[in-house]
């Protein structure tokens, strides 16, 4: 296998602002071995990272802000800020929502910390999907709480499942059943999946919720990210149930770029207060601060939204080269979920080789992908393939690569690619 040359790198054609000799270990979380092809992590590819926009929205923000933009922010998130994101979801969920709903965070992974050390305590269950975002549920381990797994289909949590679940209660392990804190589950492009959850099935999952009495936390991280011609992104769990009993989490790392460490969540006004209450907030104000106020310029002025755009033609165009790759280079006993939005594409084989041997395959053809079994519970072996971190001619060679290494018969069949 011939190495991958330098200007074949994901990042090859990046503006030189974006100063990729420095993408190295040490500075950023991972880097890619040489020749591999990575359709692993969740990440943007460096080309399309907005770093000359990012650059002149803390230059404005200082000018604008001075001083101010180094001082301790307002706990709950500089007032600017919060404004923008809940007049955002008034116009995305058709319901009204104020700055009062909203807390500033530290993207989805200080979210989940804040929550599970907040509004659970250890021992406490949580309720999660059959297969859900991994490091998620590693954070509720962490925190000493348990992820307990409800049952899904392809449209996403089973409202009857869940509804036993809570019926039965958590477990403590001595025959007792204790609290179940909250529900975490993704409705929207689905990770690993990539499912987004229908209309119905959303109503009857707050429903249930509702009956219940348990909060639900919906994972948003992928929302803004609809690849569909028509890019109105599904209501929220949250703007459905009136900002009451649920919990929304969203953040800039997956349009913006995740170094800028900065998400919000939206709930009602008397949980969000509660939530800013926190001792972080109280020790150290609000999140990232001099970033909130930057980025609040982005989308006062419309910066962000042209970004926005930009971006999802650029990750349509990624996902449907990949999709194409994959029906000319793979069998039809592998199974393609052609997601509407987000990073991932969802495999699942029927080839007659486990997920080991899939992953060992891949390997060995130079193409880094994510095992099913990494989410939860696989009916069959199943990987996720990421499309956000590579151009378009990289993945139709991943896709290629990944056909040869997968084939046990001779080419020419054609893969089955449901929306």
């Amino acid at each position: 296998m011939a190495p991958v040359r330098q200007r074949d790198l994901p990042y090859g054609s990046a503006h030189s602002l974006s100063h990729t000799r420095q993408w190295r270990r040490g500075v950023v979380q991972e880097v890619t071995p040489w020749g591999v092809l990575d359709l692993g992590p969740g990440y943007i590819e460096p080309a399309l990272l907005p770093v000359g926009v990012i650059r002149d929205a803390y230059a404005r923000a200082l000018e604008e802000y001075g001083s101010a933009a180094l001082g301790y922010g307002h706990n709950p998130g500089a007032l600017p800020l919060r404004a923008q994101l809940a007049a955002r979801a008034t116009a995305q969920g058709g319901r009204p929502c104020g700055p009062e709903h909203v807390v500033v965070t530290a993207g989805t992974s200080q979210a989940l910390y804040l929550l599970a050390t907040s509004l659970a305590a250890p021992g406490d269950t949580v309720l999660v999907e059959a297969l859900g975002y991994d490091l998620g549920q590693r954070i509720f381990r962490d925190c000493a709480l348990r992820p307990r797994r409800v049952a899904m289909d392809e449209s996403g949590m089973l409202p009857d499942a869940l509804d036993r679940a809570l019926a039965e209660g958590a477990p403590d392990g001595a025959g007792a059943r204790g609290r179940v804190a909250f529900v975490y589950l993704t409705p929207t492009h689905h990770n690993p999946t990539g499912a987004t959850m229908p209309l119905e099935r959303r109503h009857r999952l707050l429903q249930v919720a509702a009956e219940r009495g348990v909060l639900v936390v919906e994972d948003d991280a992928y929302g803004e990210l609809v690849l569909t011609d028509d890019p109105a992104p599904s209501p929220s769990l949250a703007a459905l149930a009136g900002y009451r009993g649920v919990v929304r989490l969203c953040s800039f790392s997956k349009t913006l770029g995740p170094g800028l460490r900065l998400g919000w969540l939206v709930t009602d006004p008397a949980l969000a207060e509660r939530i800013a209450s926190h001792g972080l907030f109280v020790s150290g104000g609000s999140l990232n601060h001099i970033t909130s106020l930057a980025v609040s310029g982005l989308l006062a002025d419309g910066g962000y939204d042209q970004h926005l755009g930009a971006l999802r033609s650029l990750l349509r165009q990624r996902r449907d080269a990949l999709v194409g790759a994959l029906r000319e280079a793979t069998d039809d006993r592998i199974r393609i979920h052609r997601p509407q939005g987000g990073f991932f594409l969802w495999l699942q084989s029927d080839l007659g080789l486990g997920e080991d041997d899939l992953l060992a395959r891949a390997e060995g053809a130079g193409v880094r992908v994510a095992a099913g079994r990494r989410f939860g519970t696989t009916q069959v072996p199943s990987v996720r393939l990421a499309f956000s971190f590579n151009p378009p001619a990289l993945l139709e060679r991943a896709a290629h690569r990944l056909g040869t290494a997968w084939s046990s018969d001779p080419p020419g069949h054609q893969i089955g690619v449901t929306s």
